[in-house]
């Protein structure tokens, strides 16, 4: 299909952010965005790349009724010399339709979907930032459109991308955060949707999210539902703990998000010859590890932090300091390795970068 471009005019265009060290995270949004438009029968077409406006649905749109809603995340780059960049964009275009088989949507060719991205970032290119740690996050979206009610798949959708430039998603930045561990509260069960980039696994996180919040907490480390004795996901991202010589992670068996950046860690680690063991952690393990110290570093993984070290535990009743409060060694590594790779500052020997546009 041939992507149609129209240009916002120039009297329509926003006024770029002056203040770079200012841009937070997701609230600021590019000129342009992409829209594509689904009709059982028909298939994916009018695919357009237009001035960012506002959506109109029905009332009625199943999207807002039954949660027919995916999205994923990913940036692009800009290198030195002004390079554009995505950073393994055909995972993050995989792991979106295998949210969608499992919610009943439609799939979307992989080579429109990457052309879309290409060209959008290209057109907004002047909406990446230059500094440090800055990057234009994109995310891409689908929801169910049908105007009616009672539960069954949708016969409509609409695919949008939307973009805009970010600084650190965390107020912290590159530092230690606190996290809350909640027993009493599951991200998702065994044969659910967990391992899907559905807004309804978002929306379930949101109540524990708040008390961890409230009580000074950066995210919640969620454990397994069944057992509520398993580390799983922390927050929005992966959880890995280095515990002796070992960087341990939980596997994937459908309750977590595979994450692009989980995968990048885990091979850039084992390259490194760390021994990364993907297997189920008890949290009386992670206790145990703490108490004779042998927990070195803790560090969640995700696109928009990156990695993040985690300097605090929360769990029941106790705080509890890992790697004295500070960043470690091999979590400090592993950030700085991937950002490099992602704004082309170091070879990339896992063929991971997609170069846009010189």
């Amino acid at each position: 299909m041939e992507i149609k471009i129209v240009q916002a005019p120039p009297a329509q265009r926003k006024a770029k952010p002056a203040d770079e060290s200012k841009l937070g995270f997701g609230k600021i949004f590019s000129d342009h965005f992409f829209t594509m438009t689904y009709h059982t029968g028909r298939g994916w077409h009018d695919p357009l790349i237009e001035p960012y406006r506002k959506l109109q649905l029905d009332p009625t749109a199943m999207c807002l009724h039954y949660a027919q809603e995916i999205f994923e995340g990913m940036k692009a780059y800009r290198g030195k010399g002004g390079a554009l960049f995505l950073f393994r964009p055909l995972e993050n275009i995989r792991r979106m339709n295998v949210s969608a088989e499992r919610l009943c949507m439609p799939r979307i060719d992989e080579e429109v979907f990457l052309e879309a991205l290409k060209k959008l970032v290209i057109l907004d290119r002047e909406w990446i930032p230059h500094g440090s740690g800055t990057s234009l996050y994109i995310r891409p979206t689908m929801i169910a459109t049908e105007a009616a009610l009672g539960v069954h798949p949708s016969d409509e959708y609409l695919f949008f991308i939307i973009a805009g430039p970010v600084g650190a998603y965390y107020p912290e930045g590159f530092g230690p955060t606190k996290i809350f561990v909640t027993e009493e509260f599951s991200r998702a069960v065994p044969g659910g949707t967990g391992y899907c980039k559905a807004g309804g696994n978002y929306a379930a996180s949101l109540y524990a999210g708040q008390i961890a919040k409230g009580m000074g907490y950066t995210q919640v480390l969620w454990l397994d539902a069944a057992e509520r004795k398993y580390v799983e996901e922390v927050g929005t991202s992966n959880m890995f703990f280095l515990i002796g010589d070992e960087l341990i992670t939980a596997p994937l068996q459908g309750t977590i998000l595979p994450g692009v950046t989980r995968d990048s860690v885990i091979q850039l680690a084992r390259s490194w010859g760390v021994t990364v063991p993907e297997r189920r952690l008890a949290m009386d393990e992670v206790m145990a590890a703490i108490a004779d110290g042998t927990l070195r570093e803790a560090f969640a993984s995700g696109t928009a932090a990156v990695v993040s070290p985690v300097g605090q535990i929360y769990y029941r009743g106790n705080e509890y300091p890992i790697a004295g409060g500070k960043t470690g060694n091999l979590t400090e590594r592993l950030y700085n390795e991937i950002l490099q790779i992602q704004y082309g500052e170091k070879d990339d020997p896992f063929g991971w970068r997609v170069k846009v546009a010189d």
